[in-house]
């Protein structure tokens, strides 16, 4: 069955922007009475059947409807975007289809891109929510300076990884308890000193993903899977 994203569903009939009514009639090939799902990305799963197969405005009739509640424990990753925009865009996907709710980016000291635009990710995230049917669109955030994005989270639930030397606590002994995490990846040049020591002053707690040195995308994606496999089961 083709699923389709309806963000602003609200009633018994549904009608599809026209670049999706092109693709769902045009492409697809759906017709009058094709049964197909639409998710809002807020929990809502419908069922519907096309209405009038329109390529311009393909308007879809409800016919059924359940809501998916929030998984138990929130995940969310703080990264700073790699150079490659590739290589970001390649995380959001499998992050959305392994599991996070929220996903934010960070501007450090080391960081090779200094600005990044959300459309492009926002649309990576969508079909990747489609595609591994989860019924939760998680929260993209605009790219914000290090220091003030320490400054906002809740330190009992958030950690830094870094490949500095000192004491770090391995990641799966602290995620899965309480009501999520919130870990933080650096650029490809690390944090700096001054960034760690500013987020042990705020409370953050240092981690270690493992013996291995990872690329940023690969350690964002590892903090994904690892709090899936922690995390309690509904």
């Amino acid at each position: 069955m083709h699923t389709f994203f309806a963000p602003d569903l609200d009633g018994p009939t549904y009608t599809l922007p026209e670049d999706e009514s092109k693709h769902a009639v045009r492409v697809l090939r759906l017709s009058t009475g094709d049964a197909v799902e639409l998710l809002d990305g807020r929990g809502g799963r419908y069922q519907a059947a096309v209405a009038d197969a329109n390529p311009k405005r393909c308007q879809l009739r409800i016919t059924g409807h359940e809501t998916v509640p929030p998984r138990p424990y929130f995940t969310h990753v703080a990264v700073a975007p790699t150079k490659n925009l590739d290589r970001m865009e390649w995380f959001v996907e499998k992050a959305v289809e392994v599991g996070v709710e929220r996903i934010s980016f960070l501007r450090c000291a080391r960081s090779e891109r200094r600005a990044l635009k959300l459309e492009r990710l926002e649309k990576i995230a969508v079909s990747a929510m489609k595609q591994s049917g989860q019924a939760w669109l998680p929260q993209l955030d605009e790219l914000t300076d290090f220091a003030a994005f320490v400054a906002t989270v809740a330190p009992a639930t958030t950690f830094i990884a870094h490949l500095e030397e000192g004491e770090r606590t391995a990641l799966t002994q602290v995620v899965g308890t309480g009501p999520g995490c919130c870990v933080l990846i650096g650029p490809e040049g690390d944090f700096t000193p001054q960034e760690i020591a500013l987020a042990q002053e705020k409370g953050i707690r240092p981690v270690t993903l493992g013996a291995s040195r990872l690329r940023t995308e690969t350690a964002a994606l590892a903090v994904v899977f690892t709090a899936q496999l922690q995390r309690p089961q509904a």
